[in-house]
């Protein structure tokens, strides 16, 4: 499905030709590397311009999907018929005292080198996880016991009638893997994080401790989203696919992965047919051997 010419030329107007793309792969604009086209990638730079996205696309009755880096998306191999916004060309990040401020597409680990770089600790856990802030505060991201709600001071949204609201950390409905935005209805703009003065070495240290134990226990060689199962309620996904024998089973080109059980992998130019069956798969198998119901933490289009 096709946007009216007319409509086209006038997204092209506001938001500049060179951020419109048709039938773009979706492989390219996603960790898993994996999907087929969309009819449309836009790449808005600024909040006027998603807000400009929104009431047009809205207006025509288009339909949408709102990204960030792709770490946690799985498009299927027949592609979106639709528009993708990608929001990683707002990616500032600034720093005033003890706290600091990013937009959407600011990726976590150039936040944490900003931290870092100010002497501001609390950061660390969120180095490494291969993301963009608006996606990590939408699914309140988290790794080694920490999670973007325990240093988001507040955070700047636009609804799809593209309005501006700032949202105190109280009023985002945080919880595990969860906040107020995880239905579509609020696109995050930017986010501001209240952190501590530090030891700008030893908050390296701690960075540099944690990309080792990911690097050691985390497939990081393979495309991947990351862990692909949220965590069971009293259980661990990963133990429970290990126990259920599939650790290192394979599905065309994808697998799970032989180091964390937890990750689906793409091993060998996997489709997203495959990665999405073997999910099947797995989900299959841990609910008839232990009774447990593993839901998908990545997001599929």
């Amino acid at each position: 499905m096709k946007l009216k010419p007319e409509i086209l030329e006038q997204i092209k107007e506001k938001i500049g030709a060179e951020n419109v793309f048709e039938e773009e792969p979706m492989s390219a604009h996603t960790s898993m590397e994996v999907g087929g086209p969309a009819a449309y990638l836009f790449q808005p730079e600024t909040k006027e311009a998603a807000a400009f996205l929104l009431q047009v696309l809205q207006k025509e009755n288009y339909p949408f999907y709102v990204k960030g880096n792709g770490s946690n998306l799985i498009v299927h191999d027949e592609g979106y018929e639709g528009a993708i916004i990608e929001m990683m060309k707002m990616n500032q990040i600034s720093v005033d005292g003890n706290f600091l401020t990013a937009e959407c597409g600011a990726m976590l680990k150039d936040i944490s080198a900003k931290a870092v770089e100010a002497s501001l600790s609390g950061f660390e856990f969120a180095s490494g996880i291969p993301g963009s802030l608006g996606g990590a505060i939408t699914m309140n991201a988290g790794a080694y016991d920490g999670e973007m709600k325990d240093i988001v001071k507040e955070v700047t949204l636009m609804d799809k009638a593209g309005n501006i609201l700032v949202k105190k950390n109280e009023e985002m409905d945080f919880s595990y893997r969860h906040s107020m935005c995880s239905d579509g209805d609020y696109l995050v703009l930017q986010a501001k994080f209240k952190l501590e003065k530090g030891d700008p070495q030893k908050i390296q240290e701690k960075i540099d401790d944690l990309s080792a134990r990911r690097k050691e226990k985390q497939p990081l060689e393979y495309p991947s989203c990351g862990s692909t199962f949220k965590r069971p309620e009293g259980y661990f996904a990963g133990k429970l696919i290990t126990d259920a024998g599939l650790k290192g089973y394979c599905h065309g080109g994808a697998a799970v992965s032989d180091k964390h059980a937890g990750f689906i992998i793409n091993k060998d130019h996997a489709t997203a047919t495959e990665v999405l069956e073997l999910i099947s798969y797995v989900q299959e198998e841990v609910k008839e051997q232990f009774g447990v119901e593993l839901k998908c933490e990545v997001k599929i289009i």
